[in-house]
């Protein structure tokens, strides 16, 4: 396993994960409720691929310490758990305006 790779390809998908997350609000802001819908499943298929890989470094750690903490590791983790909330945040949102909107 190339560790820089994988944490590039980690980094990659959290940040598209968070990219369409954004664009669902900004399409719901629009009344585009089917480019809302298909940006938050973007978000997801990202989010899911983001955390395919972010397992594999853990099975690869295996909670013994073996692989190492490097700061690009940590902050691949911090962009993951921040899509993952900002994509749950879309959803809502999305939902509200159109409850509100629609």
């Amino acid at each position: 396993m190339d560790f820089e790779q994988v944490i590039m390809e980690l980094l990659i998908n959290a940040g598209e994960a968070r990219s369409h997350a954004m664009s669902a609000i900004q399409a719901a802001r629009r009344r585009e409720w089917q480019q809302a819908d298909e940006a938050l499943a973007a978000s997801a298929e990202a989010s899911k691929a983001a955390h395919r890989i972010q397992t594999q470094l853990i099975g690869a750690d295996e909670g013994e310490g073996k692989l190492p903490v490097t700061l690009i590791l940590v902050h691949a983790q911090d962009h993951l758990m921040n899509a993952m909330l900002c994509r749950d945040l879309a959803e809502e949102i999305v939902l509200l305006r159109k409850e509100l909107l629609a």
